[in-house]
């Protein structure tokens, strides 16, 4: 082909890294970029252009930069193969993508410039368009999400794999101080960061039945004929690495119906009837965690399950067979990671695979899938712990169940030996659940098929191989392992707090967004009044831009000088949102009281969502309201208490509250958080942790150090001692006038417009079992608030626990995470993408 070029340079192909036109990543050629989607992508002229149509075009230029690292990944890849990462969650809570992208390319300050000409002086009014993807809903997705980031940002091979969900779980509003839902329509206007592939759809079955045949080659087989069918269509989201070639991809898939349109029941005039089978497949991917409440909700979210699960092994098989590798070397290709139980039908989905369509024999199948699984444990808590009714799980996959069964006889075999007449134990171990009506144990069938079983903090690692799963882990002890969750820097601070960052690229150079153990540095400044003075500075910014987030959404005044003491995190009885509410009863009546004058002038932050269907979760953000509405009305309580409940806590929202806090609430019942990712995160910003030696806060305050962490509460071993010697709340209750006080209060209605009835049940769980151990620990809790005070009216030595927070939090880096996963779990290394152009 000839050049049309006049000087008869040779030219780069088109796409690749050095064309100019998709690829430059100066302030023109994003600029260029701008307009020329805004003309051909989006039909728009620049002198017409809203906000969301600079965004549409920002992001789709963007994107182009992307597409030539992502499939240089894919390339590398293929040109040599070697272990990828599928990592399997239901949940990927990856958060707005535009500045995330422009921080990984480098060029946020190109972008702003490009913006500037279309009239737009900031990056932010564009970025405040911006919709969050309702792919997740709390810390589980939102760990997903970083590890995918870090995946990347360490060149390690990987693909995530989840559901595409159309409406995500909700949209939070509160009314009358009720957490009302409403339908989050993400998608409503467009997602220009996904990359459809209907050529590489897959077809998943349920229902139906099991019959048995004999192959050509004489051997006994099974079968299954599914009687219904969905399709899942593969949507690719570009996750980028930090400033790397390297570009993995996130893979969620869409449910599609196998024939969309009845032609025959339209004409006869069943026009429900027409669409139905696509109504039927296509909400397998419509919503996340449908309400398991009714027998069709369980039905639903087994379904899901399975789906995704499906999907993505077929995925992995197909990618074999296209580079033309053998399947029996699936594990030398593929680690597949199981992110809590949701994906654990993948141990016998995969034999299904590799039995039934692929005709391998038992045992070779077995160990293919037992060298490619490893599953994370993110719970200790029963109900998350899933179970699937016998009944249930063989009507919608019939073949599955027969495995399962096979597998388990095959296991309990082995225990037999092991434990010779101990029928005891092959109970506590078997997958079915013989206990009151039969049920499928889906943690245990992941522990049984996983190569390694991993918790995600030091202490619930322990608590899965003494509590949990105790005869699991005497049975295989190299199996249980402990990665402790980790944060990704680059959203955390980079992204979400641009001042702090800004301060630690002056101080210890711009490397430690990628080594945040180059922050130790930061410890010689600890005595620096100067330096302290401008980490101080950086926090007051992220205040004040909070406080005019409040003002404008919840129409309340707050101070930024005030104390911010927050506790964002999903609403869970376990996680003890009341036992916050409840001291600020308690401080209320202080300052009603004139009894402590030295309290700090606080504003108490709370965010979260609460499950649709968790009655008692709902009437604590009733009751954080209630108390909110009391307290910002009372003249008594200006400049000293304001409390705020913000509304839809999301990413997006999270970004601004965690460069503002002050105080950090981790005050979970011990013994009951896995890990927790949140409190990583205000630790990262520089703010000090009240909490108990729960999850990460242990390892948080071994490495801030016990001086800079307001401890208080219950062990985990003094809770099990509580709860196993009758525990009596009234007792309590009974030696705390502060607390009975405070709980006479809201029995009066003083916080319920004088409804006595409101709050009833969450006094009677308080004050009756109370499962979390609120009572016991409420005057520690309150003691630890004191030193919380005290602390506070020093600011320089508040800036400087601030500030060694901030120093010693390289170890919660969700890269150190992954290289730990890398080493000890997945056996991968790193592979290094170059960008090869061609010419013409």
């Amino acid at each position: 082909m000839s050049s049309s070029n006049p000087l008869d340079l040779r030219l780069p192909t088109p796409g690749c890294y050095a064309d100019p036109i998709k690829a430059g990543i100066d302030a023109d050629a994003v600029f260029d970029g701008m307009t020329e989607h805004l003309f051909f992508s989006l039909g728009k002229l620049a002198t017409t252009a809203s906000l969301r149509d600079l965004y549409m075009a920002l992001s789709y230029a963007v994107r182009d930069r992307l597409m030539t690292r992502y499939l240089a990944t894919q390339e590398a890849i293929r040109a040599k193969p070697q272990k990828t990462v599928a990592y399997l969650s239901a949940e990927f809570l990856i958060g707005p993508q535009l500045n995330n992208n422009l921080l990984n390319l480098g060029i946020q300050n190109e972008a702003e410039e490009a913006l500037k000409r279309f009239g737009v002086q900031s990056l932010s009014h564009i970025l405040e368009v911006e919709e969050e993807p309702g792919l997740g809903n709390g810390g589980l997705g939102r760990l997903a999400a970083c590890y995918m980031e870090s995946l990347a940002s360490l060149q390690i091979p990987a693909i995530g794999y989840g559901i595409r969900y159309e409406f995500g779980i909700f949209n939070q509003l509160i009314r009358d101080g009720w957490q009302v839902e409403v339908t989050d329509k993400w998608l409503k206007g467009g997602w220009p960061w996904e990359l459809p592939q209907p050529d590489e759809s897959c077809f998943v079955g349920f229902g139906g039945r099991t019959e048995s045949y004999i192959d050509d080659k004489g051997n006994y087989r099974s079968r299954w004929i599914p009687s219904e069918h969905a399709i899942g269509v593969p949507h690719d989201i570009p996750i980028l690495g930090y400033k790397v070639n390297n570009c993995d991809r996130l893979r969620l898939w869409r449910a599609d119906a196998t024939e969309s349109f009845d032609f025959y029941a339209f004409n006869i005039g069943d026009y429900y009837g027409a669409v139905e089978e696509k109504v039927a497949s296509e909400t397998i991917s419509k919503v996340l965690y449908p309400n398991d409440g009714t027998d069709e909700g369980r039905r639903l979210r087994l379904k899901q399950q399975h789906f995704f699960v499906s999907c993505s092994l077929q995925d992995m098989i197909r990618s074999l067979e296209k580079r033309g590798l053998p399947i029996k070397d699936f594990p030398k290709h593929w680690t597949v990671q199981l992110n809590d139980t949701h994906p654990a039908i993948a141990v016998a989905e995969m034999m299904r695979l590799l039995i039934d369509q692929h005709h391998f024999e038992w045992e070779e199948a077995w160990e293919i899938t037992n060298r490619s699984v490893a599953y994370t444990n993110h719970t200790l808590l029963p109900e998350a712990l899933e179970k699937w009714d016998l009944n249930l799980f063989r009507s919608l996959l019939p073949r599955h169940l027969e495995l399962i069964y096979e597998i388990n006889r095959r296991f309990l075999q082995q225990v037999r030996l092991r434990y010779p007449g101990n029928d005891s134990i092959l109970r506590k171990l078997s997958i079915i659940d013989e206990d009151g009506g039969k049920a499928v144990r889906m943690a245990h069938l992941a522990t049984i098929g996983a190569h390694h079983v991993n918790g995600v903090a030091a202490l619930h690692s322990d608590l899965i191989k003494r509590q949990l799963l105790p005869e699991f882990a005497k049975l295989w002890p190299e199996k249980f392992t402990n990665v402790t969750n980790g944060v990704t820097p680059r959203r955390w601070v980079g992204l979400s707090n641009p001042s702090l960052a800004s301060l630690l690229d002056q101080e210890v150079g711009s490397d430690w967004i990628t080594n945040m153990d180059l922050l130790k540095k930061l410890e010689d400044k600890e005595n620096d009044h100067e330096f302290l003075n401008l980490f101080g500075e950086t926090k007051l910014l992220g205040k004040r831009k909070l406080a005019g987030y409040i003002h404008r959404q919840t129409g309340i005044l707050v101070d930024p000088s005030s104390l911010f003491d927050v506790q964002v995190k999903r609403i869970h009885q376990y996680k003890r949102q009341h036992l916050n509410a409840l001291q600020i009863i308690a401080q209320y009546l202080r300052i009603k009281n004139n009894v402590n004058c030295e309290i700090a002038p606080r504003t108490v932050i709370f965010g979260g969502k609460a499950a649709p269907g968790y009655f008692m979760a709902k009437l604590m953000i009733r009751f954080i309201n209630g108390i909110a509405e009391v307290v910002n009305a009372d003249p008594d309580m200006e400049g000293r208490l304001r409390v705020v409940f913000l509304p839809d806590y999301n990413v997006k929202l999270g970004e601004q509250v965690y460069s503002a806090t002050d105080l950090s609430e981790q005050i979970s019942t011990a013994g009951k958080e896995a890990s927790g990712t949140g409190n990583m995160k205000f630790a990262m910003n520089g703010a000090l942790t009240i909490g108990t030696l729960d999850g990460a806060n242990i390892e948080i305050r071994e490495r801030v150090g016990p001086e800079n962490f307001f401890l208080f509460g219950k062990t985990e071993s003094e809770v099990m001692n509580l709860r196993n010697n009758g525990y009596q709340p009234s007792k309590y209750i009974d030696s705390s006038n502060e607390l009975s006080e405070s709980l006479r209060l809201i029995e009066l209605g003083h916080f319920s417009n004088g409804d006595t009835e409101l709050f009833k049940p969450l006094l009677n769980s308080l004050k009756g079992n109370d499962p979390f151990f609120v009572m016991a620990d409420f005057d520690d809790y309150l003691r630890a608030q004191d030193d919380v005070s005290l602390a506070w009216k020093d600011k320089k030595e508040w800036n400087r626990m601030s500030l060694l927070n901030t120093a010693r939090s390289g170890f919660f880096s969700s890269d150190r995470s992954i290289k730990e996963y890398c080493q000890s779990i997945w056996k991968v290394n790193p592979l290094s993408v170059e960008i090869k152009c061609d010419v013409q």
